[in-house]
């Protein structure tokens, strides 16, 4: 129970810490833009509001997910993370067409950037706040295993990239190239299409079900086929939703026993599972099967 309180208190403070931040950098880059008229600063700034939306959508959808069982959602509801991750992608990929659009028109009209410095600076400051966002996050991550803050931190860790660039789109633009600026905006944005891309994909397989890496299916496999009375095994079925991982899979046992060993031997196999794995909701079937020798 405590692990799981401090999951959840982890889980709340990683999502808060985003909100805040996203509404921090949102103020100084609306500044930075306006003073300097780059369509690069614009593109952080657009980028920001996108993350400042996804970060609200995910404080919401991980309070949702951390709701108990109930009589109608008797699996928990772990899996608003992967709706908020599905959201969050459709909000980035709109941004960075937007985004790919302005700069085009940029590139075609050209303008000069004023006061580079105010730029400059206000972009060191993002990269240091993102920075400490992100050392946030992954110490979050590793442990939860948030898929929500997982895709949370991708923006962030795409803003990170982000800022470099529109230093060097501004530095370089100050040396009498603007046209940097806007070849940097359309690189951020196919970037952040590529983000989008594989937030998306990855809340769609989990969405659906997908199995958990084989690494771990083989790890299972071999805990349960450790035992001495077990014989076999087949039907392992995985799948995850929010912290939760759901294990199923059929024991292989002498058909001779007796229900009551067959069923010791069986918790025996789910301890030890559970003990790799401790947040895992585990289902174990016996089956009986008939032969001189454990194969």
């Amino acid at each position: 129970m405590n692990r799981e309180h401090d999951s959840a208190s982890l889980l709340r403070l990683a999502t808060r810490a985003s909100v805040i931040t996203a509404a921090i950098l949102i103020a100084v880059k609306l500044g930075a833009w306006l003073v300097t008229d780059s369509v690069s600063m614009l593109a952080s700034l657009v980028d920001s509001l996108v993350d400042a939306a996804a970060s609200v959508i995910t404080l919401f959808a991980v309070s949702y997910s951390l709701e108990p069982a109930d009589e109608e959602h008797r699996f928990g509801h772990g899996k608003a993370e992967y709706l908020a991750g599905l959201a969050q992608s459709t909000f980035i990929g709109g941004s960075a067409i937007l985004l790919l659009l302005m700069s085009i028109d940029r590139l075609l009209h050209p303008q000069p950037i004023e006061r580079v410095g105010v730029g400059v600076g206000v972009m060191v400051f993002s990269i240091v706040a993102t920075l400490v966002l992100l050392m946030m996050q992954r110490y979050v991550i590793r442990r939860t295993g948030s898929v929500a803050i997982r895709g949370d931190l991708m923006h962030y860790l795409t803003d990170l990239f982000t800022n470099l660039g529109i230093i060097a789109a501004l530095v370089l633009s100050a040396f009498g190239w603007p046209g940097f600026d806007p070849l940097f905006a359309m690189g951020i944005a196919f970037y952040i299409l590529y983000s989008a891309w594989h937030i998306g994909y990855d809340s769609v397989q989990l969405l659906l079900d997908r199995e958990l890496p084989v690494e771990v299916q083989e790890n299972i496999r071999g805990i349960a086929s450790g035992h001495d009375s077990v014989w076999g095994i087949h039907e392992l079925r995985t799948r995850q939703s929010g912290r939760t991982w759901f294990i199923q899979l059929h024991l292989e046992m002498d058909g001779a026993l007796e229900l009551r060993k067959a069923h010791r031997i069986a918790d025996e196999v789910e301890a030890r599972i559970q003990e790799a794995y401790p947040e895992a909701d585990i289902i174990i079937h016996e089956d009986p099967f008939v032969a001189e020798t454990k194969v």
